[in-house]
């Protein structure tokens, strides 16, 4: 029964159709078998839609710690003992140099993120100099994640250069209060909504392991496309000892696999971007997950987390058949700026 529900969703989404919560309900039932099947068919869906193109994006966490708000996974949190480092943001030099580096492992996009609500307007000057050296010195595509903008900051980014934000839901609405208490889901809608206003591709996804049920997850899924959000970044929560969340349960493996494929199913023609916490928990699984529908990976690093070294991603894209180069998938531009 499942297999047919599989193949029915799947020939839905492939005319052009979208799916429904009626239609992907039933898929969260799949076992072993079904599972690979599901992830065969979101994986067509994936190569009919976005082609064999990945999107590699490199992170650099130019601001570390002191942030005043409480989400229950970030190790970042003022509100929690950990042991991240914690460190004022970086200069111009420094992340300059770091968006060269990137470069140089391939990577299309180069995210510049800060921890806390927002910069203040002299760290706001510094991160817009960087902005402008990077654009001007490499070949990039620039995404930023600031925390929250105001019209004015949004058209600033927009005008040096960024075309991508990144201001991810992290969990569903109906999630959300046992995760942050601090702000809301709407805060962060609204934020999406300045965004959007100012014409910038929108980064937005979630993190997957933080208590939510399954259809929770069909739920962020869901909310995703109705915010019309084309780059959907997917994290795997990896616990950081000193978080309320240090002693969850793993999700298994090929839960996370499940999940990606009916991600792919709900969001077709979005670049599905596996990320943070892919390597422990996945671990061999990892190439599993290119082939259930995600064309998109996070190169490197994380923001308080090592990733894997960027010669073994590539090589596994390789292995893969994808097609790899220096340019993002969109060619760098959303219709604004030269990101």
């Amino acid at each position: 029964m499942v297999r047919k529900s599989i193949h029915r969703i799947g020939d839905k989404v492939l005319s052009g159709r979208s799916a429904t919560v009626k239609d992907t309900l039933p898929l969260l039932e799949a076992k072993g078998p079904d599972i690979v099947e599901l992830a065969s068919v979101a994986n067509r869906v994936r190569v009919e839609f976005m082609g064999n193109h990945i999107d590699l994006c490199s992170l650099l966490n130019a601001k570390s710690g002191r942030c005043p708000e409480d989400c229950a996974f970030c190790a970042q949190s003022a509100h929690y003992k950990t042991e991240t480092p914690t460190y004022p943001l970086m200069d111009v030099d420094h992340m300059v140099k770091e968006a060269r580096e990137a470069q140089k492992r391939k990577t299309g996009r180069f995210c510049l993120i800060s921890s806390g609500r927002q910069l203040n307007d002299k760290e706001f000057e510094a991160v817009l100099e960087a902005l402008s050296q990077i654009r001007d010195e490499t070949e990039l595509a620039l995404d930023c994640s600031l925390g929250t903008l105001t019209q004015e900051r949004a058209e600033a980014l927009r005008k040096t250069g960024v075309t991508r934000y990144n201001h991810n839901l992290e969990t569903a609405e109906s999630h959300f209060s046992k995760i942050c208490t601090t702000h809301s889901f709407q805060d962060r809608i609204r934020t999406i909504e300045i965004l959007k206003d100012q014409g910038f591709s929108i980064c937005c996804g979630g993190i997957i392991g933080l208590g939510e049920s399954a259809q929770q997850r069909l739920e962020l899924a869901f909310s995703l496309r109705a915010l019309g959000i084309d780059c959907i970044p997917l994290n795997i929560l990896n616990p950081r000892p000193g978080t309320p969340l240090e002693h969850s349960d793993p999700i298994a493996p090929m839960e996370i696999i499940k999940t990606i494929a009916l991600f792919r199913l709900i969001l077709p023609k979005g670049t599905l971007k596996i990320a943070g916490g892919r390597e422990v928990n996945l671990r061999d699984l990892q190439s599993l997950a290119l082939l259930a529908g995600a064309n998109g990976l996070i190169v490197g690093n994380y923001l308080t987390t090592p990733g894997r070294s960027a010669e073994d991603d590539l090589t596994m894209l390789r292995d893969l058949g994808f097609e790899i180069s220096s340019l993002p998938i969109d060619g760098g531009a959303q219709g604004v700026g030269t990101r």
